[in-house]
C-alpha cells in the first residue's frame, strides 16, 4: 500500500476545504442531538454533519445528513436559522492525507439550527451507513467537551451564533 508523503506548508495551503453542512437538532428542552462516533475509539460525540453533494444546496445537505445519520425524517425537523457565514475547521496533521483521499485540508460548513418535532422513537441510528454507536440529548457545554479537539472552535462558533435558540 502506498503512503502519501507529508504535506509541506505550501502544499497544504493549496488544498481546498471540503464543502459541508451540519445541523443542530434541538428538542423541546433545548438540548442538542449528539451521536457517539462509531469510528473513533475515544469518547467522541458530534452533531449530524457531512459533505455537500454536487448541485445540492447546503440546507438540503444538512437535512439529508440528518436522515442518513439519525433516521430522523425531514418532516420531523423545521429549520429555524443558518449561520451567517461558512465556518471552517482544519484537519490535524495526523489525519491529513487519510480523510477524503487527501484532497482537502478541512471542511468549510454551513450550519443550520432545527427544532425537532418528533419523539425519541423517531431516532434510529442503525442506518444503512451507521456513523453513531449511541446517541443522547446534550447541553451545548457538554457537547463542547465531547467533540474532537480540532472541531471544538467551530462548535463554539455555531453555539454562540444560535445561543438564543439553545
Amino acid at each position: 500500500m502506498m503512503t502519501r508523503a507529508p504535506l509541506d506548508a505550501a502544499a497544504l495551503a493549496k488544498l481546498p476545504y471540503r464543502p459541508g453542512a451540519g445541523i443542530v437538532l434541538l428538542n423541546q428542552d433545548r438540548k442538542i442531538f449528539a451521536g457517539r462516533r462509531i469510528d473513533n475509539a475515544a469518547d467522541a460525540w458530534q452533531m449530524p454533519q457531512g459533505g455537500i453533494d454536487y448541485g445540492e444546496l447546503p440546507e438540503e445537505a444538512a437535512l439529508r445528513e440528518l436522515t442518513e445519520e439519525t433516521g430522523v425524517h425531514r418532516d420531523k425537523a423545521i429549520i429555524e436559522r443558518q449561520t451567517k457565514e461558512w465556518l471552517r475547521y482544519e484537519l490535524p496533521k495526523d489525519l491529513l492525507g487519510k480523510l477524503w483521499k487527501g484532497k482537502y485540508r478541512g471542511q468549510e460548513q454551513m450550519w443550520f439550527a432545527a427544532r425537532f418535532l418528533g419523539t425519541d422513537a423517531d431516532v434510529n441510528i442503525a442506518t444503512a451507513h451507521a456513523e453513531f454507536s449511541e446517541w443522547r440529548w446534550m447541553a451545548a457545554s457538554d457537547l463542547i467537551e465531547k467533540i474532537v479537539p480540532f472541531k471544538r472552535d467551530l462548535y463554539e462558533q455555531v453555539f454562540n451564533e444560535f445561543a438564543d435558540l439553545i
